[in-house]
C-alpha cells in the first residue's frame, strides 16, 4: 500500500479529554508482548525486541484458544466438511487482508494499539464505538469461559466420583453452579485483581502447549475411535442455504486476534508492512491447520450429534480426554483474566477521558475504583455464566462482534487513511484499496447483524 501525504489524525483530539488520561488506554496490549514507551525517539526506529519469528509465535498464541472447542460444531452448521472449509478459506484471505491493514494504519497514524489506530484514524465516533466493542467482546469472552469452565469441571468429576453420565448426581459439591462459582472465587478472583498482569504470559505459554494436546486427542480418536462409539450420520450439506453463515460467528470468534496485533506489530525489531505480512500469513495458515484439524475430525466423529462444546461428547472415563479438559481449564483460568484486564483498561480509559482526570491526579482512586470494576465484571460474568449453559449461544453473540474488529473497523481505517492521502489523481490502485476497505465494512456488517439476529431471535429466545 503506497503511503500518501496527509494526515489522517487531525480530528483524533478534538474532543477536550486529557491527553495523559488517554495514556491508560494504552494499556490493552498483548501480555505476551514487551514494548517500548512510544516517543519520538522510538517510533519508526525498530527498537522492538520480537522477531518475525517471535511474532509468527505470538500472533499464534492470540489466534489459538478454547474457542476451538467449538469449530466441529461449526462444521456440522455448515453443512459438512467441503463447506466448512471453504467457509474458512473464503474469510482467511480477508481476515490475514485485516491484520496488514492494521499495521499500515498504526505505522501511518504513529500509534501503538488497536482503539488508539481506530481513534487516529477514524475519528472520535468510531473510536469510541470500537472502545465499547472492545469491552463489550472481552466481557462476552469471559462469560465463555466459566461456561467451558463448567462443562469440563462437570465431566472431571462424573468420572471421580463414578456416576451415571445420564444420571444428575445428588452430591450438593458436584453441582454445576457450585463447581463454577468455587473455581472462579478461589482461582480466577485472585488472579483478575492485580493491576499489571506480565507474569500471566508464563501460563499462557502452557495454554497454547494444552490448545495444540487438544487438537492432537481429537484426530487421534478419529483416527482410532473408541469401539462402544456408535456410527453417526454425516451431513454432507447444510440443511438450508442460510445456515452455512451460523458457522461464520465460531470463525471470527477463533481468528480473531487484530485487537492484540497492533502491539505485535510495533514490538516488531523490523517493524515493515511487508515483513507483518508474510508473519502473520504464515501464523493464519498455522492456526487454520489446528481449527481445520479439530473441526473436520472432532465432526467425522460424532457427525450431527456433536455437541456445541466437542469435549462433552467424549464419555467421562476416558484417560487422555481427560488430560485435554485439565488443559483446557487451564487455558480458561489463564485467559480470563488477561481478557478482562484488556477490557477494565479500555473502561478505564473511557472514564478517564470523559472525566478529564489525569492520571497522576488519580492515582489514589485507582485502587478503589480497579477493586469494584473487578469484582463487579467477575460477578456479572459469574452470574449469566451459571445461568447460560450452553456456549454456543454465547459464541453466537460475541462471534458476531469478532467481525466487526476483524472486518469492519479494518476496512473504515483503510477506507480513511486512503481519503486522507494528498494525490492530485486518483490511481487504479487507490480506487481498488478503497473499494476494499468498502467490501470490508459491508461484509463484516453482513456477518455481525446475521449472527447477532440469529442469536437473538432464535438461540437467546429459544
Amino acid at each position: 500500500m503506497a503511503q500518501g501525504t496527509g494526515s489522517i489524525n487531525s480530528d483524533y483530539k478534538d474532543w477536550e479529554w486529557s491527553d495523559d488520561a488517554g495514556e491508560r488506554a494504552r494499556l490493552l496490549q498483548s501480555p505476551s508482548v514487551e514494548t517500548v514507551p512510544k516517543t519520538a525517539e522510538s517510533q519508526g526506529n525498530g527498537l522492538g525486541a520480537t522477531s518475525a519469528l517471535g511474532a509468527v509465535f505470538i500472533v499464534v498464541n492470540a489466534a489459538l484458544g478454547a474457542g476451538l472447542l467449538n469449530f466441529p460444531a461449526a462444521f456440522s452448521m455448515a453443512g459438512g466438511v467441503a463447506a466448512g472449509i471453504a467457509l474458512q478459506m473464503c474469510m482467511l484471505i480477508f481476515i490475514i487482508g485485516g491484520l496488514v491493514i492494521l499495521a499500515y494504519c498504526s505505522q501511518a497514524s504513529n500509534e501503538r494499539t488497536y482503539q488508539e489506530v481506530v481513534w487516529a484514524v477514524c475519528g472520535k465516533v468510531p473510536g469510541v464505538l470500537c472502545e465499547v466493542a472492545i469491552a463489550v467482546y472481552t466481557f462476552g469472552t469471559c462469560i465463555a469461559f466459566l461456561i467451558i469452565i463448567g462443562d469440563q469441571e462437570d465431566k472431571i468429576i462424573a468420572a471421580l466420583v463414578k456416576e451415571p453420565e445420564e444420571a444428575g448426581s445428588s452430591r450438593w459439591y458436584t453441582d454445576r453452579k457450585f463447581t463454577i462459582s468455587i473455581t472462579a472465587f478461589l482461582l480466577i478472583l485472585p488472579l483478575s485483581i492485580p493491576k499489571e498482569i506480565g507474569f500471566q504470559k508464563y501460563a499462557s505459554s502452557l495454554s497454547v502447549i494444552g490448545t495444540w494436546y487438544v487438537t492432537a486427542v481429537i484426530i487421534i480418536k478419529y483416527i482410532w475411535p473408541d469401539k462402544e462409539l456408535v456410527p453417526v450420520e454425516i451431513p454432507t450439506s447444510p440443511s438450508t442455504w442460510t445456515a452455512v453463515f451460523n458457522a461464520m460467528p465460531t470463525i471470527c470468534f477463533g481468528f480473531q486476534c487484530h485487537v492484540s496485533s497492533v502491539p505485535v506489530f510495533n514490538s516488531m525489531k523490523q517493524p515493515e508492512v511487508k515483513t507483518w505480512g508474510a508473519v502473520v500469513t504464515a501464523a493464519m495458515v498455522i492456526a487454520l491447520f489446528v481449527y481445520t484439524g479439530t473441526g473436520v475430525c472432532g465432526f467425522l466423529t460424532f457427525g450431527a450429534g456433536v455437541e456445541q462444546d466437542v469435549l462433552m461428547s467424549y464419555p467421562s472415563n476416558d484417560i487422555p480426554v481427560a488430560l485435554a479438559r485439565a488443559f483446557i481449564i487451564l487455558c480458561v483460568l489463564t485467559s480470563y483474566p488477561i481478557l478482562h484486564f484488556c477490557g477494565r483498561a479500555v473502561l478505564e480509559g473511557l472514564w478517564l477521558r470523559y472525566t478529564g482526570v489525569t492520571v497522576e491526579e488519580d492515582v489514589v482512586r485507582e485502587r478503589r475504583r480497579r477493586l469494584l470494576q473487578t469484582i463487579s465484571w467477575f460477578l456479572l460474568t459469574l452470574l449469566l455464566a451459571l445461568f447460560i449453559p450452553d456456549i454456543g449461544k454465547v459464541i453466537s453473540v460475541i462471534g458476531g462482534l469478532a467481525a466487526c474488529f476483524i472486518f469492519v473497523f479494518p476496512g473504515l481505517c483503510l477506507i480513511q487513511a486512503k481519503l486522507s492521502e494528498i494525490q492530485e489523481t486518483r490511481a487504479v490502485s487507490w480506487w481498488a484499496q478503497v473499494s476494499y476497505g468498502v467490501f470490508m465494512v459491508t461484509l463484516g456488517a453482513f456477518i455481525f447483524g446475521q449472527t447477532t439476529a440469529n442469536a437473538i431471535f432464535v438461540d437467546l429466545t429459544a
